[in-house]
């Protein structure tokens, strides 16, 4: 079974798994949620944007292009991109998201002004509260040094070195660009794309459509959770179960998917925690010191977990 096929087969999988046999990592749990708390750029449904989850998508198998639309509505029906743009870890995000060959079989090379935007956006990244926390956390556990310098490269290594994701091809690929980006695998499958402000500025310029949300059988989501399971196709190709955190930060997005990276020294880490009202299940997968792919999974919302707990 090929590793695509593999990780595939666990998410759906834990989608329709037991509450009870998830095992919640408190400590990350604790120190994800001070991140939320402190996670001030996050965007606030209802307000700063809107979303539409509609229904429930189907079996799509991997591979496929031919997918029954069951969303006929856009899944964001609105954002404030005045207040992206005002705040500078988005505008600076949103200026990298088009450095990067959407085929995974084709090299990439950094020009002089992305490394610049790079750069500029880790000094921002680095400036908030969230990201100076995860810093803080990471010295303690001896997995970062306290020299900001060192712990920017430590970054930019993980994030944006780039690596051959393709045997055959030069680098071809970096954690930044398969989780916030998204590829393409042989023109009919999308790799990664994990991040919400992608989604919607691709819906937005209709190169993507959303076919519905995915979930367990006792739960669908509402249009104020942080987290979604969906399906959509992106040129032609389709993605049959992909997730994205929705409306946070992208420091909140590296800083929790770093700290899972550094704490863990496995070629593949599931932790699962409560953040918020949600219960998570968090994937990252490495590339040598790189990250190779990182997502959220929503396991429940809304305190549902909780709730089945004390029953």
């Amino acid at each position: 079974m090929s590793a695509r096929i593999l990780l595939l087969a666990l998410f759906l999988c834990g989608l329709n798994a037991s509450r009870d046999e998830s095992s919640v990592n408190q400590e990350l749990s604790n120190i994800f949620n001070e991140l939320w708390r402190l996670d001030l750029n996050r965007m606030t449904p209802g307000i700063d944007y809107n979303i539409s989850v509609q229904n429930k998508a189907g079996f799509v198998t991997q591979g496929s292009t031919v997918v029954r639309d069951q969303a006929p509505q856009p899944l964001f029906s609105s954002v404030d991109e005045d207040k992206m743009k005002r705040t500078t870890t988005f505008f600076l995000l949103m200026k990298l998201l088009d450095n990067y060959e959407r085929s995974a079989s084709v090299s990439e090379q950094y020009t002089p002004e992305e490394i610049t935007e790079i750069s500029l956006f880790l000094d921002a990244v680095l400036e908030t509260q969230v990201m100076k926390r995860a810093h803080k956390y990471l010295v303690s556990k001896g997995k970062s040094s306290s020299d900001l310098t060192t712990f920017k490269n430590q970054l930019n290594w993980i994030w944006f070195h780039l690596y051959n994701r393709q045997r055959d091809t030069g680098p071809d690929s970096c954690g930044f660009e398969h989780v916030f980006v998204g590829e393409t695998r042989t023109g009919s499958e999308i790799a990664g794309f994990h991040n919400w402000v992608q989604f919607y500025l691709q819906e937005k310029n209709t190169h993507l459509d959303y076919k519905g949300f995915k979930a367990g059988h006792q739960d669908s989501p509402d249009s104020d959770d942080h987290v979604l399971n969906l399906q959509f196709s992106w040129h032609g190709a389709v993605k049959p179960v992909g997730s994205a955190f929705i409306g946070t930060s992208p420091e909140f997005e590296m800083a929790v998917f770093t700290i899972v990276f550094l704490m863990n020294t496995e070629r593949s880490t599931k932790v699962v925690v409560d953040i918020d009202q949600c219960q998570l299940e968090l994937l990252v997968v490495r590339h040598g010191n790189s990250i190779g792919t990182a997502f959220p999974k929503l396991l429940s919302s809304n305190s549902r977990h909780v709730r089945q707990q004390s029953h």
